[in-house]
């Protein structure tokens, strides 16, 4: 089976919501596929972005690449609107000065209950390329 980045926009995912925007790098940037581009935040924490997929997906691995983030908490809802959130996952990242931070969560240790989604949240910290 071909493994496919569900996060991507060219996958109908979508950046529903984004508590910073920056012009040069706007929030879409995270899941256009371009390893180049960037959503940068304002740098006021905390920030939060969801992500909509548009249908139930089941989620294997989460490969966040972010700078000064010091908690990630990942939440995810199965909801058709953007509601009913419930806590996923939370990790305490270390930050090096200069260093891009990378974090791979695998799901796939958890049941597939927990593995579906329809929407994930991310909430703390300045985020780049999911």
């Amino acid at each position: 089976m071909r493994k496919v980045d569900l996060c991507l926009s060219s996958e109908g995912a979508e950046v529903i919501l984004a508590t910073s925007s920056d012009e040069k790098h706007p929030p879409e940037n995270m899941i256009d596929g371009n390893l180049e581009t960037f959503w940068t935040t304002t740098g006021m924490f905390p920030q939060e972005f969801i992500v909509c997929f548009h249908k139930h997906v089941r989620i294997e691995r989460l490969v966040i690449q972010s700078y000064f983030v010091r908690t990630l908490r990942i939440e995810k809802s199965t909801s058709t609107e953007p509601v009913d959130f419930e806590q996923w996952i939370e990790r305490d990242l270390v930050h090096t000065e200069g260093q891009l931070q990378n974090e791979e969560i695998m799901i796939s240790k958890l049941t597939v209950q927990d593995q579906n989604a329809s929407r994930i949240g991310f909430c703390h910290g300045d985020h780049r390329h999911l």
